[in-house]
């Protein structure tokens, strides 16, 4: 397994993704500071129970948990909007809903990393890193 990818997020994303339908309740991926930072707004927004970083040798690992055992996982999708190959930019007034406010939408600004209605507030565009309900 190696531990470079062309999309950190993209992969991120994949392995909750994955732990969340077969049952896991935590996932364990190599950190960054841009994983991290999705991961406790994800948490910081309930739809994540816990996230560690735990110091490693090579690398740090970001341990993530999804849910408690016994209890489903709140989250139904979870998608990557900006792509390598398309990255994807909005001013503060075209930041989508998503499901009629249900879910939310990750906002990389100047300020960092942002939910879409925190973006909107401050008035603040940037590139759209995904999108979860």
């Amino acid at each position: 397994m190696s531990l470079q990818s062309t999309d950190p997020i993209a992969d991120l994303l994949t392995r909750i993704r994955n732990a969340a339908m077969v049952g896991k309740h935590e996932v364990r991926v190599p950190a960054s500071k841009l994983k991290i930072t999705v991961a406790q707004q994800l948490k910081k927004n309930k739809y994540l129970t816990d996230v560690k970083v735990e110091a490693g040798k090579p690398r740090d690992t970001l341990v993530i948990t999804i849910n408690k055992p016994g209890e489903n996982s709140v989250i139904n999708e979870i998608t990557r909007m900006s792509k390598p190959g398309r990255r994807m930019y909005v001013k503060a007034d075209e930041i989508p809903r998503i499901k009629s406010g249900r879910g939310i939408v990750l906002v990389s600004t100047s300020q960092g990393v942002i939910t879409g209605g925190e973006a909107k507030k401050q008035r603040l565009g940037g590139e759209l890193l995904l999108k979860v309900y």
